[in-house]
């Protein structure tokens, strides 16, 4: 069996590929030609040069895989214009469904965001919310992951064999930038000024990635999973960070309607003059704002999926590891 990951040299992508190399899998590795193919010296893998933006590329990429799993799907970096994000994420969505069907691979996962997936008011977060519409007011992070989202149903509902698999906040190892683990860097670091508070679902990386390839291999098409860890508080996740890194503990809290403020000047700021990128981003704030707690229950009753390790055992296994890289003084 052979499985092509979009993103391999990322976080999540990494781990799935840890989980299929642990599978028996023959991993293909779909990348830029300017990947740093260092950071995943420790896979047997065999390299294909492909991306997103390149329809003909990425098909003749996928031939002769069993499995392809997008974990390199568009989310917004820079401020621009919603209307360039939307197009850039509708493109690349576009380019991987016809990977898929021009490819003929039989199994796929779109890599979802749980931004997705509206606040449950009643209870849990779970795979049957949808929204109907996005706000035009939105972040654009919540425009283009609604509209990936959508486009993956709509692909399943027209025969093509996709599935959608949604992680929450995840740490782990192999977080180069670093992504979510940009939390543990800044508070062991004592660079966070404050944060926001909200709820959490937080997973280990390495979970997740065995969860996303049991949603790859056995989910049904053009249904969401939920691979989910344990709920928590932005306050208790802080409390738990400061604690691994031996730090004091973080008490100052940015309200989100200050947060909001602060995102709209520099992202402003950027926009007209560039400069610095924005230290508080749209998609940053979204991404702290939208957090809810989340219900794992299908993907345990359709896929035999748990996690293994408690929020202080992902926190400390990225630790180490961002120290371990640099990115945390010691």
């Amino acid at each position: 069996m052979k499985i092509g990951i979009i993103g391999g040299t990322g976080m999540l992508g990494h781990h799935i590929a840890i989980a299929a190399q642990l599978r028996n899998y023959e991993v293909v590795v779909i990348h830029r030609p300017s990947s740093n193919l260092e950071q995943i010296a420790d896979l047997q893998y065999e390299g294909r040069i492909a991306d997103l933006n390149n329809r003909g590329a990425l098909i003749r990429a996928c031939q002769g895989l069993d499995v392809l799993v997008n974990a390199a799907a568009y989310y917004p970096t820079l401020p621009v214009p919603l209307s360039q994000e939307v197009k850039t994420a509708r493109n690349q969505m576009i380019h991987f469904l016809d990977a898929i069907k021009e490819a003929e691979v039989p199994k796929a996962m779109y890599l979802g965001g749980a931004i997705a997936i509206p606040k449950n008011k009643a209870g849990l977060g779970n795979e049957e919310l949808f929204y109907d519409e996005i706000s035009p007011a939105a972040a654009p992070y919540i425009h283009v992951k609604w509209l990936m989202d959508k486009m993956a149903r709509q692909a399943a509902q027209d025969g093509i064999p996709v599935t959608i698999g949604i992680p929450p906040m995840t740490f782990g190892e192999y977080d180069y930038g670093p992504t979510t683990g940009r939390l543990i860097v800044d508070l062991a670091n004592q660079t966070l000024p404050a944060y926001i508070k909200g709820d959490r679902n937080v997973v280990y990386a390495g979970d997740a990635g065995r969860g996303l390839l049991a949603v790859a291999e056995r989910g049904k098409p053009g249904e969401r999973y939920l691979i989910t860890g344990h709920n928590t508080s932005t306050s208790e996740l802080v409390q738990t960070i400061c604690e691994t890194a031996k730090v004091p503990e973080l008490k100052k809290v940015l309200p989100l309607r200050l947060a909001k403020l602060i995102s709209k000047i520099q992202e402003t700021r950027y926009q007209l003059f560039r400069g610095n990128a924005p230290t508080l981003s749209s998609t940053a704030v979204a991404v702290l704002a939208g957090g809810q707690h989340l219900a794992g229950e299908k993907a345990k009753e359709e896929l035999s999926y748990v996690p293994e390790l408690e929020i202080k055992d992902a926190v400390g296994r990225a630790y180490r590891w961002f120290v371990k890289e640099g990115y945390i003084k010691s």
